[in-house]
């Protein structure tokens, strides 16, 4: 049987240096963009306010740094939305359908509640699918089925990265003094912890349903997976 490995990650810092047009983006580049008047480029920050008192410089960075959780999370929710899909097997297709329903649409309020917080910051948020992945610090596994215990491993794996990089966001937030982000962020951070150990628990190597072989093969029903790292963002 082939294998993969999930190549899961992009990056550990914020790409603030993506702000404007690049014509290498995708998504950049549209045959509508001449028949729409433009207000404002993609990942910038109104100049002249937007009603919070927040300096220019803090609200484009905390933007773009929000805009890069959108991505994330956005990536986050298609990869869930699949493994809802494809869900099988005696403990998957009831319980964990339902489950994953849940990460699905609390991942979706996640997304409106970071999406909204870029805009009234100012700043453009990131929509188009694409664009969206390439600026994800985290990326969707490789397209295929592979078995329940794959999927949720590389859903695990994708929320302990983004609770490491929104406590990075938040604690900038704090020295910036930016209380409205930290407040949206830490409810959102709560909430993907609470996911995080929803999968570790589901990971977990006991289990009700096992076959015959753990009475022959020695291995005392102890699952053989690959390593988990819990510790992705220092």
């Amino acid at each position: 049987m082939q294998t993969h490995d999930n190549q899961g990650f992009s990056h550990d810092e914020f790409k603030l240096d993506k702000s404007g047009f690049d014509p290498k983006m995708p998504g950049h580049t549209t045959s509508h963009e001449n028949k729409m008047i433009l207000r404002q480029e993609p990942r910038t920050a109104r100049e002249q306010g937007c009603g919070i008192s927040l300096p220019y410089n803090t609200r484009l960075e905390m933007g773009l740094q929000l805009d890069e959780h959108l991505c994330a999370l956005s990536v986050a929710l298609n990869q869930y939305t699949k493994h809802h899909w494809l869900t099988e097997g005696a403990e998957s297709f009831g319980s964990l359908h339902h489950i994953l329903d849940e990460h699905i649409d609390v991942t979706k309020k996640h997304i409106d509640m970071v999406g909204e917080r870029v805009a009234r910051l100012g700043v453009v948020p990131t929509a188009h699918p694409v664009t969206q992945h390439e600026l994800s610090y985290i990326k969707h596994e490789v397209e295929g089925r592979y078995t329940m215990r794959d999927f949720l491993r590389n859903d695990l794996e994708h929320e302990i990265k983004m609770q490491g990089m929104m406590r990075k966001t938040i604690e900038k937030a704090h020295q910036l003094h930016d209380y409205g982000t930290v407040q949206v962020l830490e409810e959102v951070l709560l909430k993907r912890e609470d996911f995080g150990y929803h999968l570790w628990s589901l990971l977990e190597d006991d289990s009700l349903v096992r076959g015959m072989t753990h009475l022959v093969d020695g291995k005392d029903d102890i699952a053989n997976t690959r390593h988990l790292n819990d510790n992705l963002i220092n």
